[in-house]
């Protein structure tokens, strides 16, 4: 199973640690892609107009210095840089051995910078979001999607994929061909928070239990013990079978 997972706005920082290590992040095919857009960022990033052109508020201006020394940084793990709510509902921190490894080997976040991440990268903070269009490199979902077709159809192997990203960082990468048949988006009425808090406690039930489900069907079973779900079939082919959760 691979569960899809959108990055955080906020992030935390380390006054210390290692620094940036890009050939040792997981999916070492990406390492080009993830190089030619912190140049680019980093470029942006120095320039009066950033919080413009990477579309945040001035106020902002000490999150987009980080983007200008991604390789001076202390980096700290994936599981550690996400915060805000999708990730305090998942929180990773009080999962046992057991499901910390499942947490790892099932969770990618998918990144606008690091492209797709595993928890235990470690990766430096920074501030960008997948709907701008970074000069030098243009729409950020656009660029991505052909690096993270081949990385993460292979992460799905033969599982499914749960996607819990948002809008914006599911236009990086949709599943393909026999792939799409597996394909589940978690859908959640009702405002932001609720949505973000809700595929937090949905990504948190699928590592807390050992069980792989193969088939959309399945994941409703492995689901109600927890939450009220009700599943849709795709509207067409390639489109993602529909998880309706009801927040509690």
């Amino acid at each position: 199973m691979l569960i899809l997972l959108p990055p955080s706005e906020s992030k935390a920082v380390r006054d210390r640690g290692a620094h940036l290590r890009w050939e040792r992040l997981s999916a070492p095919e990406l390492t080009g892609a993830r190089r030619e857009v912190a140049t680019a960022l980093a470029g942006v990033s120095d320039r009066i107009d950033a919080p413009i052109v990477l579309g945040v508020s001035a106020n902002l201006a000490p999150e987009i210095a980080l983007n200008t020394r991604l390789d001076s940084s202390p980096t700290l793990p994936a599981r550690e840089l996400y915060t805000g709510v999708l990730y305090d509902a998942l929180d990773l921190a009080t999962l046992d051995a057991s499901e910390s490894r499942r947490a790892t080997a099932r969770l990618r976040v998918v990144s606008a910078l690091y492209g797709a991440v595993r928890l235990t990268d470690r990766v430096a903070p920074y501030r960008l979001s997948m709907g701008v269009n970074l000069p030098g490199v243009g729409p950020l979902a656009a660029f991505w999607r052909p690096h993270l077709a081949p990385v993460l159809h292979a992460a799905a192997g033969r599982g499914l994929v749960v996607d819990c990203r948002s809008s914006t960082y599911a236009a990086a990468w949709s599943p393909a061909g026999r792939l799409a048949e597996r394909w589940v988006q978690v859908r959640v009425p009702g405002a932001t928070h609720m949505a973000k808090h809700t595929r937090g406690l949905v990504s948190r039930s699928l590592c807390l239990d050992a069980a792989d489900p193969r088939r959309p069907e399945e994941l409703v079973d492995l689901l109600q013990p927890y939450h009220q779900v009700q599943l849709t079939p795709p509207e067409r082919p390639g489109r993602p079978w529909v998880l309706d959760v009801t927040p509690t």
